[in-house]
């Protein structure tokens, strides 16, 4: 016999609204101010401090749970292919398109990284996103489109180091992007001709609009 769905009590869907709104306004302040302190926080989500503690035992916690959404909204974005991809190209293209919105909402985390993160809590975060690019950029390079005179696992570190450069970018408001300039550069450090690429971002992005 079949069980029933089991559905949250509403105080448990009041509990994980108000942990939500703890996060985002985290996000939010966080990104207006890197020292915004757990009081500015509780102030902008609309609650007393007692509440921010009742969900996270510090800021330390605070900055996890912001992690830990960014983590899942990453893997969310791996896992949901765009276009069908028939060559490295169309598939590096449909990565960072997909990746940027996600690095760009939580960019902040660049700011926090060196004093609550940690550098292996960082590469944690981007493992799933590194695996995925090196073997997209491996099968670019067997095929003759990428350059192939870096190792695929280096070619991928330096690709990550300029999405974060340009997200640090973003951060100091000296770049804005919606993903599209960001992913023809990207394919053009690739070795990709730069009028190739920025036709193939054009094609992929005017694809995904008439999909809407």
């Amino acid at each position: 016999m079949a069980r029933a769905p089991v559905t949250a009590t509403p105080e448990r869907s009041r509990t994980l609204l108000t942990r939500a709104r703890i996060l985002e306004a985290a996000r939010q302040e966080l990104g207006r101010d890197p020292d915004s302190s757990l009081s500015d926080i509780a102030e902008a989500a609309g609650v007393v401090r007692r509440t921010v503690y009742g969900h996270f035992s510090g800021r330390a916690a605070l900055v996890e749970g912001l992690v830990e959404e960014a983590a899942q909204a990453l893997r969310q974005a791996l896992v949901a292919p765009r276009v069908p991809a028939a060559d490295a190209v169309t598939e590096l293209a449909c990565f960072v398109l997909a990746v940027w919105p996600v690095a760009d909402r939580y960019r902040i985390l660049l700011r926090l990284a060196p004093q609550d993160l940690g550098a292996e809590r960082v590469a944690e975060l981007l493992a799933p996103a590194r695996h995925m690019a090196e073997a997209i950029i491996g099968r670019g390079q067997r095929r003759g489109v990428f350059q192939t005179s870096v190792p695929p696992a280096v070619l991928t570190r330096g690709l990550e180091g300029q999405l974060l450069g340009l997200l640090d970018c973003v951060n100091g408001g000296a770049w804005s992007d919606d993903g599209t300039g960001t992913t023809a550069a990207a394919l053009i450090a690739m070795g990709v001709n730069p009028d190739h690429a920025a036709t193939r971002v054009r094609e992929l992005v005017r694809i995904e609009g008439d999909g809407a």
